[in-house]
């Protein structure tokens, strides 16, 4: 089995995010393992996380996944007369639970939607599935609300939220990424998805959070992150460079030369011109700066999550009761 070929086709469907696709990758693994006892299943699960996270740049979100169902098939009480019964019913769960889980972004959105209220000015960065549900109910509940979109360079998935947003009725602007202090007083709060939440009760999302955070701290305006409990994981950073995504290429100072040899490697016969000495195009920008930023517990109002409006020691709490059993 191509554990890493069956991850994308999983992901094919825009409604898996990385946790789940994960978590269906690795029941798929169970059904085709030939192991014939509880550590070589685990070993094998294992063995299928780690290439998932090896052949993935930002493996932050999927490992969260990975850990949940490796957690749940170490502590499954099962009943099955034998261990090819037990496999298959461990394919079942991965899959129940998913199907459960689809229906988290609703029920995070119907607990926080209470929470915006008429005519409110909301700022969001790049794009959330959550965050959109939200909205949208918002929305349809006939709650007038405004949304700032920041760009959210270098993917710029901003402007998917603003189309998106526009598209539904929605009044949208999409700001610079830079024009955040500028904007932050003519907003009620700040309402962000999550790539995930981790022990400390810190928030990992999409690079720039960090920044809206600390401006929102000192405007004293509330800063939401909503996540999924699959996202919650297992991880106590304690600063930027301490993130699995992070490695020595990115933030690293290219000489002319290597820059020079990065542009060849990028160019094609079509377009001679980037060839320039010197040019620094939005590519190598690109690739050398993070995709995600870590936003420490004290700059983050409340977490929601389908488990209920958590400060961030809740989510710690929770975390540590979870994979505790």
């Amino acid at each position: 089995m191509d554990i890493c070929a069956t991850y994308r086709r999983k992901l094919e469907d825009h409604q898996i995010s990385p946790p789940l696709a994960a978590i269906l990758s690795l029941a798929e693994l169970c059904a085709t393992s030939t192991a014939g006892t509880m550590f070589e299943l685990t070993t094998a699960l294992n063995e299928g996380a780690d290439l998932l996270k090896h052949h993935s740049s930002n493996p932050i979100s999927l490992t969260a996944g990975c850990e949940l169902f490796i957690a749940f098939v170490s502590l499954f009480a099962h009943d099955s007369t034998s261990f090819s019964d037990l496999k298959m019913e461990l394919v079942r769960q991965g899959d129940a639970y998913v199907r459960q889980a689809l229906a988290y972004r609703r029920r995070i959105a119907e607990l926080a939607v209470d929470f915006i209220k008429d005519d409110s000015v909301i700022l969001t960065h790049s794009y959330s599935r959550v965050v959109m549900e939200t909205l949208l109910l918002a929305h349809r509940r006939n709650k007038r609300v405004s949304v700032y979109v920041t760009e959210a360079r270098p993917r710029g998935l901003g402007v998917k939220t603003a189309e998106a947003l526009t598209a539904a009725g929605i009044p949208c602007t999409v700001i610079l990424d830079s024009a955040v202090s500028y904007v932050m007083e003519k907003v009620d709060f700040v309402l962000v998805g999550s790539e995930a939440v981790v022990e400390s009760g810190g928030l990992i999302n999409a690079i720039g959070s960090l920044n809206i955070a600390i401006i929102a701290k000192a405007a004293n305006k509330p800063f939401y992150a909503l996540a999924e409990s699959y996202k919650f994981h297992r991880l106590f950073p304690l600063s930027q460079y301490d993130l699995p995504s992070h490695n020595p290429r990115i933030l690293s100072f290219a000489s002319p030369v290597e820059r020079e040899k990065a542009t060849e490697d990028i160019s094609s016969p079509a377009s001679p011109d980037i060839r320039s000495v010197g040019a620094i195009t939005q590519d190598e920008i690109a690739r050398n700066n993070p995709d995600v930023d870590y936003t420490r517990p004290d700059l983050i109002s409340l977490v929601f999550s389908e488990l209920g409006s958590l400060t961030p020691s809740g989510v710690s709490q929770y975390l540590v009761g979870m994979f505790a059993g």
